[in-house]
């Protein structure tokens, strides 16, 4: 009798733990796809140089780097703003979602059709975006565009 509840015991434990970890799991599978979708919208919003719904996902504090240079969000919004390089379409052929607690990791490998400075450009990137969820919004703190020049595909 003794061993039956110390093994009913066992068994609901470890019940207990299984149901725990699929539901941490499917936390972060939501998270990860929350923050992909995010992701697709802001380059919607860059294409269509919305830099109201922009400016309220950069973060304050956030830096963006590019193949000519790196700087902050006002400078960032102005760019998108004014036209100097129009992110016209980011053709996204993988994606790497990594969690840290609040943090966000999101790397893209992508095709960006781009108007620069009056010249249509298509170059591929792998783009690393940092996304931290700041009082249950997320915020963007970090985009850079690292140049591909092979064809390798982004490691899990």
């Amino acid at each position: 009798m003794k061993a039956q509840i110390i093994g009913m015991k066992t068994l609901l434990t470890g019940m207990f733990l299984i149901a725990m970890t699929v539901q941490v799991f499917a936390q972060n599978t939501d998270i990860e796809q929350e923050i992909i979708d995010l992701s697709q919208e802001k380059w919607e919003w860059m294409a269509d140089k919305n830099v109201d719904e922009l400016a309220i996902l950069f973060n304050d504090d956030a830096r963006f780097v590019h193949m000519s240079g790196s700087w902050g969000k006002d400078r960032e919004l102005e760019i998108i703003e004014s036209g100097s390089i129009w992110y016209k379409n980011a053709d996204v052929h993988q994606v790497v979602v990594e969690t840290f607690g609040d943090t966000v990791i999101l790397w893209n490998r992508i095709t960006l059709e781009a108007e620069v400075r009056g010249s249509v450009v298509s170059n591929e990137f792998t783009v690393t975006e940092v996304y931290q969820n700041q009082e249950g919004n997320w915020s963007m703190l970090n985009l850079t565009f690292s140049s591909v020049r092979d064809t390798h595909s982004i490691e899990e």
